[in-house]
């Protein structure tokens, strides 16, 4: 008499622990992204105070934070003063003319700081007066 094979049962087994195995390697690397990313979040505790104090009056100005958007609107008055709290261990402060599409560009300290600012009418370049 011949062994009959149930080749039906065994794929099936077969496909069962490798599904198995599978849901056990996702497991383990969304628990490890997970950990690694509660680990990571930096805190900082600098804060830069922005002051526009001359040439800003009644213009439109857009300044940004590395690639965040600080102030994009019109200066009603002179001076204006920003205080930003640091959310990364290096920040450039960045003032585009948008007319022009100039750009200035500044890096600020690692520690925070007072800067204070000035706008050249005539070519609309900005200056850093004092940090």
């Amino acid at each position: 008499m011949s062994k009959h094979l149930n080749t039906n049962k065994q794929f099936m087994i077969g496909n069962g622990m490798l599904a198995f195995a599978v849901i056990f390697i996702v497991v383990i690397f969304i628990y490890m992204s997970l950990r690694l990313n509660s680990k990571n979040e930096e805190t900082f505790e600098g804060i830069y105070e922005i002051t526009l104090s001359e040439g800003f009056l009644n213009e439109m100005t857009e300044i940004h934070l590395n690639d965040s958007i600080l102030f994009h609107d019109v200066v009603i008055k002179e001076p204006m003063k920003l205080e930003i709290h640091q959310f990364a261990s290096q920040n450039a402060l960045l003032f585009v003319d948008q007319e022009t599409n100039g750009i200035s560009i500044f890096n600020l300290s690692d520690k925070g700081g007072n800067y204070k600012f000035k706008k050249d009418i005539h070519s609309n370049k900005v200056t850093l007066l004092n940090n």
